[in-house]
């Protein structure tokens, strides 16, 4: 048993497989080929490699992904969100999801979940991305709208990440302009229904689907924080 030094803090294992799986994925992709690569990097025999990814490649993409997902929180905490917009601070979250990728690591992950046997999984995956972005924000809506921003978010994300793949600016800058024409596209559609909910007439047309929406309720209460329904209704963004 490893003694660990005062001030030391012990890697999770599969954390410690994952970062020297990424110096294999540009070559064998998320496979069992690569995790044996890693194992041997940090001296693990296969048997235990697998036993923490069970079903190899797929189950490490699926982690290197949700890892990802879980450090945003940690990114949002320290950039300064304070002056921007609501729909800038969505952009912006957005980005710092993106930013600091393996960009091969991505593509690779994604040539797992476009697989028909995957794809369900990957359409979770999505969602949890955007499920993160929203509770890093400090999402607070517990109704309809829970599902709605998130189902939006994650057509919005899915979009962002296949222009960033193949994105050669410097700085990513067209995926940053990318990202705001996209949250634009978000709020133009946002002002049309607004205006809609307040004519009599469309008011009494949505006033099934809203009253619908209204009784639907999340399954978790978000943490508290900006209010708004998809991107900033109700703020100034």
């Amino acid at each position: 048993m490893k003694v660990v030094a005062k001030g030391e803090t012990m890697q999770d294992p599969r954390d410690k497989l994952l970062d020297a799986a990424l110096m294999h994925v540009a070559f064998d992709g998320w496979s069992d080929a690569t995790l044996g690569q890693a194992a041997r990097d940090v001296g693990i025999s296969m048997p235990e490699a697998k036993a923490l990814f069970p079903r190899g490649g797929v189950d490490m993409a699926k982690a290197y992904h949700l890892r990802c997902d879980r450090e945003l929180s940690t990114k949002v905490k320290a950039a300064d969100l304070a002056d921007l917009r609501y729909s800038e601070k969505v952009a912006e979250v957005i980005w710092l999801r993106l930013d600091g990728l393996d960009r091969e690591a991505v593509r690779r992950g994604m040539a797992v979940f476009s697989l028909p046997f995957y794809a369900g999984e990957g359409a979770k995956l999505v969602w949890s991305t955007a499920d993160a972005i929203w509770n890093a924000l400090g999402d607070s809506s517990t109704d309809g709208n829970w599902y709605t921003k998130r189902m939006t978010l994650s057509g919005v994300y899915s979009s962002v990440v296949l222009y960033w793949l193949g994105d050669s600016s410097p700085g990513y800058s067209a995926t940053r302009d990318f990202i705001d024409r996209r949250i634009g596209d978000v709020m133009r559609f946002q002002k049309v229904k607004s205006a809609v909910n307040g004519n009599p007439l469309g008011r009494l047309m949505m006033s099934g689907p809203n009253f619908l929406m209204s009784r639907v309720q999340a399954p978790v209460r978000p943490p508290q924080g900006f209010p708004g329904a998809i991107f900033g209704e109700g703020e100034n963004g």
